[in-house]
């Protein structure tokens, strides 16, 4: 299964796996623009695998910042697609609940996305998932350049919380 810019989009706007559920973030920082294969079978620990990419602009807002001069993606936006991509993967799964960033075990950084990069990819691999008390998904996740990671990211930790929570 895949999800097109179009459905990325709704994703953002709050309501594509219901009120209060599942959402990406919208406008500068929403890091992705299509999800390529999401499936609950799969990946390193066969318990899922998700895989997406985001078009790299020239004129994309983080260049003109960081570094002035020297423009380099920071690599936290990096980690935060791969959260977010987390967190969709829960909503798909039929996890109640707005996924929030609860950690990482460990982040490795071997390259730099400079804005003539044209695309990255994002791979999530599910570890676990835990439905009780709280939804909450463990994952490790690889930002890819060029078909070579540049990003390793092990034990991402997302929860599932409920409005209000």
């Amino acid at each position: 299964m895949s999800f097109s810019n179009r459905d990325i989009l709704a994703m953002s706007q709050g309501a594509f796996f219901g009120v209060g559920n599942a959402q990406l973030p919208s406008d500068q920082m929403l890091m992705i623009d299509e999800i390529t294969h999401i499936d609950n079978r799969g990946g390193e620990y066969d318990k899922g695998l998700l895989k997406a990419n985001l078009a790299i602009q020239p004129d994309h807002w983080f260049f003109a910042c960081h570094f002035k001069g020297d423009p380099v993606m920071p690599g936290c936006l990096g980690l935060d697609a791969l959260w977010q991509l987390l967190g969709v993967f829960l909503g798909w799964s039929g996890l109640s609940g707005r996924g929030r960033a609860l950690g990482v075990g460990q982040v490795r950084f071997s390259g730099q996305i400079y804005p003539d990069a044209k695309q990255i990819e994002y791979h999530v691999h599910v570890k676990r998932i835990i439905k009780k008390p709280l939804g909450m998904g463990i994952a490790d996740g690889y930002v890819l350049l060029n078909n070579e990671v540049i990003y390793i990211a092990k034990d991402l930790k997302v929860g599932m919380i409920k409005s209000g929570g």
